[in-house]
Order: C-alpha cells, then sequence, then structure tokens
C-alpha cells in the first residue's frame, strides 16, 4: 500500500514537471504544443521511451520508483524534450543539436543522453562476454543470438569481437 501511494505522488510531480516543462518550451517558441500520453509500462534497462508519432512516453515504473528525484527532475524532461523537437524541428537525430538546445538552453538541464541508474532489479540474467580491452555483460536475449550463430556482437572501444567467457 505504502509503495502504491508513493507511485501517485511521483506521478504528480512527475506530471507538474512535464507540465513546466511545456509552458517552458511554449514560452521559448511561441507556439503551442500537443501535451503527450503518460505511460509507466517500460520493462527493462531505459528509464524512459518518447514515442514520437503517437505523442506519447512511457517511463520505468521500478526505476522511477527506486531513482524518484532524478525520474522528477532529468528523466521526465528528456523525454518530453524528443517529443518538442519533434514537434517543432520534424525528424532530427534524438540526441542532436536540436535536442541538446532545448535540454540545455529552454530547460536549463545537462543535456545527458544515459542514466547512471542501478540496474540489478530489473537487469535478467547476464553472460559474460570478453574484447580485447574489456569485459561485457550481455542479456540473455543476445547470449541466445550469437549462441543460435546469427549474431556477432563487437565491442565499440576497441572493435574486436565479443567472446563468450564460459564459467
Amino acid at each position: 500500500m505504502q509503495t502504491e501511494h508513493h507511485f501517485r505522488m511521483i506521478k504528480m510531480q512527475i506530471l507538474r514537471r512535464l507540465h513546466y516543462g511545456m509552458q517552458l518550451a511554449e514560452d521559448y517558441f511561441k507556439h503551442p504544443f500537443h501535451f503527450p500520453q503518460i505511460h509507466y509500462e517500460l520493462r527493462g534497462i531505459k528509464a524512459g521511451v518518447a514515442y514520437l508519432q503517437k505523442n506519447a512516453i512511457s517511463f520505468n515504473r521500478t526505476l522511477m520508483l527506486e531513482n524518484p528525484d532524478e525520474f522528477i527532475q532529468q528523466v521526465s524532461l528528456h523525454e518530453l524534450a524528443h517529443l518538442i523537437v519533434y514537434q517543432h524541428f520534424g525528424h532530427v537525430q534524438p540526441h542532436g543539436k536540436e535536442w541538446r538546445f532545448v535540454m540545455k538552453e529552454i530547460f536549463h538541464l545537462p543535456a545527458d543522453t544515459c542514466h547512471q541508474f542501478d540496474l540489478s532489479s530489473v537487469q535478467g540474467k547476464t553472460f559474460t562476454y570478453r574484447c580485447a580491452c574489456q569485459t561485457h555483460q550481455l542479456t540473455l536475449r543476445r547470449h541466445n543470438k550469437i549462441q543460435r550463430e546469427s549474431a556477432v556482437y563487437f565491442c565499440r572501444k576497441c572493435k574486436t569481437q565479443l567472446n563468450f567467457v564460459s564459467d
């Protein structure tokens, strides 16, 4: 019961924050924007996702409950910035100069593209892989694709193939 009350309180704060962000964008661009539909069913390791054509945002409820302040302050407006950019500029790079402009100049927030939340509660079983420079933890889905020989993954840093490390 306490968790449900906590969830409702965070949702209210996020909605207030989104309305605030909308007002900032409308004042800056001098035209109205369509307020998005908000959902809390996102699963996995993403904190939030903006669905441009649907004008909707989905938040990860588990990560939101674990990191309420960051969701209210940063994640909510991060996702809203994607929708503002789409409604104003059309299709552009997801974290491109237009999105960074909205984050920094209109919302006065850092233009962080990734969150740094602890993912232990939302991440399923992982498998250890190595490249030439480091160890990687791959999801069950990626591990299975490699095992079926339908996928090969490479390290973004050293560009070498990832190889499974058996126990």
